[in-house]
């Protein structure tokens, strides 16, 4: 269940981003959605591990995961912007 767990967890982290964060341009879609929480959770992760909240091998919770799609999302939102 490893993977197909990150999917569903990648994809309720990635609806929950979006609906925290307002405004536009979001990702469209269940692949997109779901890629978002997937990436935010990996930059959770890697970022929980650099400050030293996280062990080496110890995935981001849940929260962590959320926190991280929110970050991404933003980038997301200034990479996208229409000029």
């Amino acid at each position: 269940m490893g993977i197909l767990g990150a999917i569903i967890i990648g994809f309720i982290t990635g609806v929950i981003a979006k609906l925290i964060t307002p405004g536009d341009p979001k990702p469209r879609g269940f692949i997109l959605t779901t890629v978002l929480g997937i990436v935010g959770a990996l930059l959770a992760t890697w970022l929980g591990q650099a400050i030293g909240w996280y062990q080496s091998g110890e995935p981001a919770g849940f929260f962590g995961a959320i926190v991280g799609s929110i970050i991404v999302l933003l980038i997301w939102r200034q990479l996208a912007q229409p000029r």
